[in-house]
């Protein structure tokens, strides 16, 4: 048993704050992928996706947010919550998805969001909370698995 701290519930909060308003934002688009609010919310109000392949890549990233990314972020949350190593296991899981894809989205969506949404938004909640909350979860995890 890995007796949760302090900075474990931060990380929790941290992650629930940072991942929950994605997941809500990719919901709209799996549940109204050819809406207006889908597409405002994830590339900005009274935009067009640029091409079809825009809004593939949206759109199945969406997918896979919900069936990777958010089991491994709820139930890893869980797990070290109880105090399980499995829960840091799926954490480290969690943290490397979420620096993995915004790391490419630096790359491929930059241009569009960030003067859409601004340097203060999008280098805090469109790009840099995730990479935070990522590289974080990983190092945490290994020093609590280290350390146990």
């Amino acid at each position: 048993m890995i007796e949760p701290t302090f900075v474990t519930w931060i990380l929790v909060i941290f992650g629930a704050v940072t991942l929950l308003p994605l997941l809500g934002a990719q919901l709209v688009i799996i549940l109204f992928p050819k809406g207006e609010k889908a597409k405002d919310i994830l590339i900005g109000k009274g935009e067009d996706w640029r091409s079809k392949d825009h809004f593939r890549l949206a759109f199945g990233a969406a997918w896979a947010d919900w069936i990777i990314l958010m089991p491994l972020f709820v139930f890893g949350s869980i797990g070290v919550i109880i105090g399980q190593s499995w829960g840091y296991a799926l954490w480290a899981a969690a943290g490397t998805i979420s620096v993995y894809i915004n790391l490419i989205l630096w790359f491929t969506e930059k241009e569009y969001v960030y003067p859409s949404r601004g340097p203060l938004a999008y280098y805090t909640y469109y790009w840099g909370f995730f990479i935070i909350w990522g590289l974080v979860a990983i190092v945490y995890t290994v020093i609590r698995l280290i350390v146990l």
